[in-house]
Parts: C-alpha cells; sequence; structure tokens
C-alpha cells in the first residue's frame, strides 16, 4: 500500500463521491476559504450519479408527506437558499450555470382512486399551511392542453420550481476545478483509514491518501466502504427513466405528475418520463416491462407521447435510508463525516447540504487543527 504524500502538514478535506452533494460541498469548502479539497469517484464525476439520472423537480410542496413536514420545511429552506446558490456559481463558471424554472407542478387525478388521494392530498396541504390550489379537467387542459380528457382534477402547487440537473452538475465540477479543487476520477473508495478514533486517510486501489476530514457523499453506495462499523444504514432503491424527445407541437409547458409516473419538460427538449422506486440491490438493467408501464401510464396523462422520439432508457439508485431522512453532520469518529441518504431530493437539498456541512467541517477544523504527518504515519 502506498501512500500519497504532500509536501504540506496540511492535508486536504477529502470528499467521496462526486454527485450533486459531493460537488456542491467541495464547491462550498473551497469558496468559504479552504486551500485544498479533492474528491474520489467511482467513475465520472456527474455523470456517474443518481443526480444525473434525475428529473431536476425542485418540489418540496407537491412531495410532502403527512408524515414528513419537517422533510418539507428542510426543503423550503434548501429551495430559498437557490438563487444565492446560482449566483455564486455564476460568479465562478458564467454562462453555464443553469437558471431555475419557477414553472409550478400539476398533480394529477385520471381515475376513482387517484380522485379520492387528490382531495386527501389537498386537505393535508391546507391543514399544514402549504400553498395549494384545486382544478377541474377542463380547468387544467386550459393549463397544459396536451393533457388527456382523462384528467378529471388536478392539484396547482404554484411555487414549486425545476431546474437543468445535467447543466448543474457540469457547472459544479468546474466551479470545484476553477477554484483549485482536485477531482480524481476513476478511483473507487474502498476503506476509510481510521486511527485512535480518528479517519485519517482513504484507500483506493493500491493508494492511500491522507485526509485532514473525510466527507462521505456516495450516495447508494456509501454503505460499501470500508473501515467503519456498523457500516452507513443507506440502501439502493433502482428507479428507471425514460428520455424523449420534444416536438413544437408536443412541449409541456410544466411538470406534470400522477401515483404512478411523472412528466418533465427540460429547456433542452428533452422530456423525462419517470420513475420506478424498485428494491433489487444494485442491478442496474433495464427492463422492459418497467418501461412498458412507465410509457402507458405517462401517455394516459399525454397521449401526444405516443409519436415522440426515445432518446434515452436509464436507471440508477438512490440513496434510501430506512426513514427517507438525510445522513448528515459529524460522525462519532473524529474527522469524519456523512452527506449521504437523501432519497428523491439530492438535487433540492444541495444549497443547503453545502451551507451546513462545509460550516461543520471548517468550524471543525479550525477548533481541532489539520492532522499532522507524525499522526497519519504511525
Amino acid at each position: 500500500m502506498s501512500p500519497l504524500t504532500s509536501n504540506s502538514t496540511d492535508y486536504p478535506h477529502v470528499i467521496v463521491g462526486a454527485g450533486i452533494i459531493g460537488l456542491s460541498i467541495g464547491w462550498r469548502l473551497l469558496r468559504e476559504g479552504a486551500e485544498h479539497v479533492e474528491i474520489f469517484e467511482a467513475g465520472e464525476a456527474g455523470r456517474s450519479s443518481a443526480a444525473w439520472v434525475a428529473a431536476g423537480m425542485l418540489s418540496p410542496r407537491a412531495e410532502a408527506g403527512f408524515e414528513d413536514l419537517d422533510i418539507y420545511e428542510e426543503g423550503l429552506k434548501s429551495l430559498d437558499l437557490y438563487p444565492r446558490f446560482l449566483h455564486e456559481l455564476s460568479e465562478d463558471v458564467g454562462e453555464m450555470t443553469p437558471n431555475i424554472d419557477r414553472c409550478g407542478t400539476l398533480v394529477l387525478a385520471v381515475n376513482a382512486d387517484q380522485s379520492r388521494e387528490l382531495d386527501r392530498q389537498f386537505d393535508f396541504r391546507k391543514r399544514a399551511g402549504i400553498p395549494v390550489q384545486k382544478l377541474s379537467g377542463d380547468e387544467v387542459r386550459e393549463r397544459e392542453p396536451l393533457l388527456s380528457t382523462k384528467v378529471t382534477r388536478a392539484l396547482w402547487l404554484e411555487a414549486d420550481a425545476q431546474i437543468n440537473n445535467r447543466k448543474l452538475l457540469l457547472a459544479l465540477k468546474a466551479a470545484f476545478l476553477k477554484r483549485g479543487g482536485i477531482l480524481r476520477e476513476a478511483s473507487r473508495v474502498s476503506e476509510i483509514v481510521i486511527r485512535d478514533g480518528r479517519a485519517v486517510a482513504v484507500r483506493f486501489g493500491d493508494e492511500e491518501a491522507a485526509a485532514s476530514s473525510i466527507t462521505i457523499a456516495a450516495g447508494a453506495w456509501s454503505s460499501k466502504i470500508g473501515g467503519l462499523t456498523p457500516s452507513i444504514p443507506v440502501r439502493p432503491v433502482k428507479g428507471q427513466m425514460i428520455g424523449l424527445r420534444m416536438t413544437p407541437q408536443s412541449r409541456l409547458q410544466q411538470p406534470v405528475r400522477t401515483s404512478s409516473v411523472y412528466l418533465v419538460p427540460k429547456d433542452d427538449g428533452r422530456l423525462l418520463v419517470g420513475a420506478t422506486a424498485e428494491e433489487v440491490g444494485f442491478d442496474k438493467r433495464i427492463i422492459a416491462g418497467n418501461i412498458m408501464e412507465l410509457l402507458h401510464h405517462a401517455w394516459e396523462i399525454m397521449p401526444a407521447i405516443y409519436e415522440l422520439e426515445i432518446e434515452e432508457l436509464l436507471a440508477s439508485f438512490r440513496p434510501a435510508a430506512r426513514d427517507h431522512r438525510a445522513i448528515e453532520g459529524p460522525s462519532e469518529i473524529k474527522n469524519l463525516f456523512y452527506a449521504t441518504g437523501h432519497w428523491r431530493h439530492g438535487i433540492l437539498m444541495a444549497p443547503l447540504a453545502a451551507k451546513t456541512l462545509s460550516k461543520i467541517i471548517l468550524e471543525k477544523y479550525n477548533a481541532d487543527g489539520p492532522l499532522l504527518k507524525e499522526e497519519y504515519v504511525q
């Protein structure tokens, strides 16, 4: 095992995982004054992550659950941070930065069961103080003429938004590198090295890299990293998605969803249809039956998809904790931090996660001091 050495006693802040959370934290650390930040990624930064396959919805109001109002509140906080987050990103990479689309969300009903569920969801949101409107089938088709006559009712959540998540990932990668961050792609971290109760290095391949702090942001793969007892309680939940190419006559104006499917139009002309939720481990195969069901449910609410070209069939893995709440903050091991388990909400939660984790990491680093060479080499 050959260690990577440094001319400085000040080893870098290391992040494991270059998805939306890892890139956001790494870039924020550099913006906040950290001198040395390295991100290790098993594949290609950004493109290998669940966020690349996601739809980019920023919809805490549409996704608020009966028992998840704390997650809803956290989502609102992060959504409120997005304008400043994107402004600062544009300071680093200019026009690469995507815009936030304040498009709202339509939650649709196409049968009696979904209609009854909409009533429950409407009443719940009213009690919780979540802004929502109820629309008839005719009213919703005035807003979206492409919707089927099978759509009988809808909820309109005007304050929800979306973003081009792929543009965001590429912008964060570029901003991280421009700020002097080091990106180690095709470098799968296999183990966290712990000595005397302190995380001191990461192992990847036949090498070892010392670190003054280590943040695990490896998404669904976080539980696969060795050296931790117990392992991080995150599991993969597979999602399959279809990327269609819209035509001028078939452009949806905002995201629409039922309990069975969502359709999300992107500013680059794609229409995303998703997404399944499968407990199948790390099986990334695209399955015909799942794709057929997604297309059927999508066709029910927007018949025009019948004529659209299929550009992509994709699958990835959401990182899910037992209660679907993120695992964030310092661990019981000194200088080891967690930023994983964001379930469906990684893109939404990126600004808040970056702000929170970078503050905690730098405060701990300033209080405890850097890892010294004699502490690492024992």
